[in-house]
């Protein structure tokens, strides 16, 4: 890719995050590639399928737009899965009698028919249950710990550590944390160490993986061996749990989920938010994976930045000997590179090329020119609804049960319509979701309360002040 492209593309992205919102591209584009640009032509790359179809289905035309905003002779946007170097972990292999496939439409989408075929015993009772890739690089040897995410990564060495018998000390283990902060390496770290005895059986899935398997097992009439099969393993781990979609397979892994942690099996997931923000999930599917431990690995600080940076050019140098970054260039890619570990490993990547390439050393100049797309602006504090509540009660002196509460008293009503109104100019969420987050009120309260508020501090200083403040600590 040219130094041009890049630039296009920076742009392109930074279109579509103000077009779509922070969430919804952390969610859906964040990790998307630019592939190449031919004539009229883009061609973009995700990591998996579910991806592609979502964006496919959903975004085409807003990507396209995008990018008509920068080239206007642009007028077609290809999706594809890029593939990497990628190995299976070893899991039990259970016979079945037919192999589910799943097919894709004429325009890519993935089609709602799975074709079984005849063919001999398979090495799973459904292809999910071999497992999603798995990176042989997302070990515990190659994660680095930091202040940020200790908790994470020591919760995670006790589940790996772990004997099949044992008690277990917390279940399940919820991980979550923005996009490129090392949910996804832990994840897998646990399931290498897992796997790499035969006394546990450890199986990886991406929550994609979980759903085309259940679909294909109901397809073809295979749906009890299938739940067998899952609730006989010892260590479960789900991937991008934020994807999890459909009543139905949303049930069945609430049964699943009963099912092994009643059996005292271990469960571990990550998602790109806490269990109570998964609003497409079921009530009863968040309370559960509340109910264990939850931890968020925060954003990477600049001394951890620089250990990851050094962790990367020491992997790069078991191939290339002779690769060399200087200090002063670390120290810059960990000053200016703030935004996550993928940028990180990609400016390595870059540096890399760059200079083996055009056999030139690395040099601060190199890269500041190599790296300048990586550099974002430091984005606003993601504001939670649960942060709004728990700041404006300890401004009012009231609970935050009270502001769920049905209580109509003076003392409650007022705050919880500023906490209702701060939700709604803070946050991303509509009139229905923050109304459900306040005790399933109706979205026309919301908005009464958004306007009263509103009308309120046009005229009112002391509660312009009051609003002024609040926003000031939720912030800060």
């Amino acid at each position: 890719m040219t130094n041009v492209e890049q630039d296009r593309w920076s742009r392109v992205k930074g279109r579509l995050r103000s077009s779509v919102g922070e969430d919804v591209y952390s969610s859906w584009f964040a990790r998307m590639d630019l592939e190449s640009v031919q004539d009229e032509s883009v061609h973009l790359s995700v990591p998996t399928r579910f991806l592609k179809s979502w964006i496919q289905a959903h975004y085409a035309e807003r990507v396209l737009t995008c990018w008509q905003a920068e080239m206007p002779q642009v007028h077609r946007v290809d999706v594809t899965v890029r593939t990497a170097m990628r190995v299976n972990a070893p899991v039990k292999e259970v016979a079945a009698p037919v192999e589910a496939r799943r097919s894709e439409g004429r325009d890519g989408r993935p089609s709602s028919e799975l074709r079984a075929t005849a063919i001999a015993p398979v090495s799973a009772t459904h292809e999910a249950l071999g497992g999603s890739p798995l990176d042989p690089r997302l070990t515990f040897g190659s994660f680095v710990v930091g202040r940020s995410n200790t908790l994470a990564h020591a919760a995670a060495r006790q589940v790996a550590e772990g004997r099949r018998g044992d008690s277990v000390m917390f279940n399940p283990l919820y991980i979550h944390a923005g996009v490129g902060l090392g949910k996804t390496h832990l994840l897998q770290a646990v399931t290498w160490a897992g796997n790499s005895g035969a006394e546990r059986k450890v199986l990886y899935l991406t929550a994609e993986k979980f759903m085309y398997g259940f679909v294909a097992a109901l397809k073809t009439q295979t749906a009890l061996a299938f739940k067998e099969a899952l609730r006989g393993i010892d260590v479960l781990v789900i991937d991008d749990m934020q994807f999890l979609q459909g009543k139905t397979t949303q049930a069945e892994f609430c049964h699943t989920l009963n099912a092994l942690i009643d059996a005292g099996r271990q469960v571990v997931i990550a998602a790109d938010r806490p269990p109570a923000d998964l609003e497409s999930l079921d009530e009863r599917v968040r309370s559960r994976l509340a109910g264990g431990l939850v931890v968020e690995m925060g954003s990477l600080g600049e001394e951890l930045r620089l250990g990851i940076l050094k962790s990367r050019v020491a992997a790069a140098r078991a191939h290339h000997a002779t690769f060399e970054v200087p200090l002063p260039v670390l120290d810059y890619l960990a000053r200016t590179i703030t935004h996550n570990g993928r940028d990180l490993e990609g400016a390595i990547n870059r540096l890399l090329a760059h200079s083996k390439l055009n056999a030139t050393p690395v040099t601060l100049e190199m890269a500041e020119r190599e790296v300048r797309d990586l550099i974002r602006p430091m984005e606003p504090k993601r504001i939670k609804i649960e942060d709004i509540q728990r700041v404006v009660a300890r401004q009012y002196n009231v609970s935050r049960s009270d502001l769920l509460s049905s209580r109509r008293t003076a003392n409650v009503v007022r705050p919880r319509q500023v906490a209702m109104y701060l939700a709604k100019t803070l946050t991303l969420r509509s009139l229905p979701e923050i109304g459900r987050r306040f005790g399933g009120r109706d979205h026309t309260t919301v908005l009464h309360a958004v306007r009263k508020i509103e009308a309120l501090v046009g005229k009112d200083v002391a509660l312009q002040d009051e609003v002024e403040s609040l926003k000031r600590q939720l912030q800060e």
